[in-house]
Formats: C-alpha cells, structure tokens, sequence
C-alpha cells in the first residue's frame, strides 16, 4: 500500500495535483446480472457474476475517461478497486487532466458536475437514477440512526449541503456546488430530500452506467494527500473472540482469545482468484534503487557459492551505477536527474540504460529514504537536484572541492533550494 501511495505520489510531483476525483460502486441491480440469475436467486449468490459484470463496467469506465475524453484528456490517473463489507465492489478514479482541461474556474465545474435533482420534464430517466443512487441519506435529524450520523448527532460527510444559486469556489478542497432551492422536495427511502442532498455526479456517466458515480473537483492541493490516503487505506478489518461455550462462567482472557483478522468478501476472493487488477496507475512508475557505495542488494539462490556470487558479471552494477555510466557515455543524458531517467531510458536486463526511441513512457522515483538514515537519506537529497553525476564523488563535490560525506554536500551544493537548505542545516544540527 505504502509503495502504491508513493508511485501516486511521484504521478503528482510530475504532472500537478489531481483535478478530478470518482468513484463507482457496483449496482447489484444491473440488468446484466439479474438476467443470468436463477429462479429464487440473488446478487448475492452469485458473487462471480457481480464481480465480472462490475469488471467489464470498470473497463467500460477506464475507456470512456482514457481514451474517449469525456471529461477531457487525461495526463495521469491512478485507480484502486476496494470492497465493502456487504461484499459490494466499488472503484476509485483519481484524474489529473491536461494542462487544456483542467478545471479550473466555477463554470468548468458545472459543465462536468452536478449537485441537483433533473427536470422531470426534460430528463425522466436521468431523474429516476438521481433520485435511486445520488440521494445521500436521509440522516441527521431526520435519521439519527443512520451510520453517518449514529453517535455523532450530525452527519460525518456535512450533508445536507447548503443551497447555492452558483458554483463558487470553497475554502477547503472542494468546491461549493450549485445547489438551487426550488421549493420541490422529493420522497427518497421515506424521508422528502432535496438539491441539499445530492451527491455531485456527471450526468452522462450516470445515465451510462445507472450506478452510484459520485464526481467530485479536486479544488486544492490540499486535498492530493488526503485522498490517496483514503484510496490506499489498506485492507478492511475484522477482530474476532472465540471462546469454549461451556466454560463460559469462568475468567475469560480477552487478550489471548483476541483476533485481528483481514477481512475477505466472497467477491474481493473471486477478483482476484480471476487475477484482476485491484490498482492501476498510468503512466507506469518505476522505483529506482538507492544505495550508498557497494552497498546495493544482490540476489541469489541460497546454495549458490557466496565467491561466485560476489564474482560474477554485472553482480557490482546496479540501476545507480548504470546511471552513473550512461552519464560518462552520453552527452546527452547528462542534463537529466536520476529520477527523470525513466522517462527518457529504459532499463535492461544486462543492467544498463537504453536510450528510448520515444520520451515519455514511464515515471521514475527514487525509494524513500528517511532523515535517520544519514547518508543514506543526503544521497537521495543530491540525486534529485544535481544532473550529471558520473560517480559518487561528483555528487559531493562542491565548487571543485570533494567533501568527505554526502550529509555535508547537502548543505552546500547549488541547484538546492534555500528552503531545503534551511531544512538540512536544521537536521545536522541534531
């Protein structure tokens, strides 16, 4: 989950924040399913067919939003497939659009998402699924038992909204979208709701896929964190106590009969008994290895003879090095940062860089390094600011002058930013 959050993370570094945020839920109602149902069967006894319907569905999606550009081009995004525990699978998009199609103004919002209920006139269709996926609730007052509300007298998502004549940009990551008070309420789930209780969705994706698709504007960078966060929370969680009904008058030790168990639906065991994707990020991200001077990692297999091991062709090479050689062989690469080498080589099983044909084709990042590494973490610091390097002295020369650690090249070397200056001085004074 960690390494997932982080390839999103470098997706973000490359080409800015996310500009929009989706996510589909599986209706157990679509007619796909029902009519391969059984006579007396359920959506629930047939787990296999949800999961291949909303696979396809999920497909349908990816290509709707990638390749046909229904809410315009797509730079980047990154996707995750999560499972409730009722067993219903449910897709997360996160978008990050081409400079041209960004959003960023109240009137772009508005031509891609809507907060209100349809015309019945104009748009029956459109208004009957509004009305059966869209409607948040009824919680609150009106339902204080409700699972948003239980325990806490309000709603933990802040519905219902306020009414607003126009979209305006909110204080927060979201924008406030434009929900009219037009005096009409409508009977949902035995409760009269109105635009405040809307879910902001598209209205060409919903009448598509007739499912919950909530669309949301990513209005801040405040928000990036926060939702790939939420999107690679991990596993659902079940704890579990089991203990001997006959003793039951007797001590009970909690602690020893307590289990903390992963908890798996019949459809997240069928997804990926059928081998799909649970995540998906494009461009492709490849995490680039980080070590100090011979200190990279070599495989092998455990009765291999460590001697031969050590002696064998390419066992000193690794993708660090390799950078450091293409750098000495190619004129050209040496204006190119460790982390942007992917971008513009490929790597080779005989563990050297390629020049590609075609820029573009995948995103580097270098491995996380922490501050308490020492070294460790100042190599990484110089390799994302300082292009050219041909070996590790390169990186901590200084002015024509080879300090004797990275940590103290760090603090001087040009190319850094002050601020990260400023951060690193404060790190050695520690």
């Amino acid at each position: 989950m960690r390494r997932r959050y982080m390839d999103a993370m470098a997706l973000v570094r490359k080409f800015g924040k996310p500009d929009i945020f989706l996510t589909m839920t599986c209706n157990p109602n679509w007619d796909e399913i029902k009519r391969e149902l059984l006579p007396g069967q359920t959506p629930q006894d047939r787990p296999d067919l949800v999961v291949r319907v909303f696979h396809a569905k999920l497909e349908e999606l990816k290509k709707r939003l990638t390749k046909q550009d229904i809410l315009g081009k797509v730079r980047a995004y990154v996707y995750v497939v999560e499972f409730q525990k009722r067993g219903l699978p449910h897709a997360h998009f996160l978008l990050i659009m081409q400079r041209k199609y960004k959003l960023t103004c109240p009137e772009q919002y508005d031509l891609l998402i809507s907060a209100e209920i349809p015309n019945k006139k104009k748009y029956p269709q459109l208004r009957k699924m509004v009305l059966k996926h869209m409607m948040h609730g009824p919680c609150g007052l009106l339902n204080p038992k409700c699972p948003c509300t239980k325990d806490r007298g309000t709603c933990k998502n802040h519905y219902p909204r306020p009414f607003s004549d126009t979209t305006i940009q909110g204080k927060d990551s979201y924008p406030i979208y434009r929900r009219r008070e037009i005096g009409r309420k409508e009977l949902v789930r035995g409760a009269e709701l109105d635009n405040r209780w809307v879910v902001p969705y598209n209205p060409y994706l919903l009448r598509l896929f007739n499912c919950h698709i909530n669309v949301e504007a990513c209005g801040s960078i405040k928000a990036v964190k926060y939702l790939f966060k939420y999107i690679y929370k991990g596993h659902d969680r079940a704890s579990v106590a089991v203990r001997d009904a006959s003793k039951a008058d007797g001590d009970i030790d909690e602690i020893k009969q307590y289990r903390d168990a992963r908890w798996v639906t019949p459809p997240e065991a069928l997804w990926r008994i059928y081998g799909f994707d649970l995540s998906q990020n494009s461009p492709p991200v490849m995490q680039l290895q980080l070590h100090l001077p011979n200190m990279h990692m070599v495989s092998f297999h455990e009765r291999q003879n460590i001697k031969r091991v050590v002696n064998r062709s390419g066992a000193d090479r690794s993708m660090l090095t390799a950078y450091f050689e293409a750098n000495r062989q190619d004129k050209e690469a040496s204006g190119i940062l460790y982390r942007d080498f992917p971008e513009h080589y490929t790597w080779q099983q005989g563990k050297v860089w390629q020049r590609r044909k075609r820029n573009g084709g995948q995103v580097g990042r270098i491995v996380s390094a922490h501050p308490a590494e020492g070294e460790r973490y100042y190599l990484r610091v110089l390799l994302n600011h300082v292009a050219g390097a041909t070996c590790y002295d390169d990186l901590r020369t200084v002015d024509g002058v080879t300090l004797p650690t990275f940590r103290e090249a760090a603090c001087d070397a040009p190319g850094i930013s002050e601020a990260v200056h400023t951060v690193i001085r404060k790190l050695m004074m520690n």
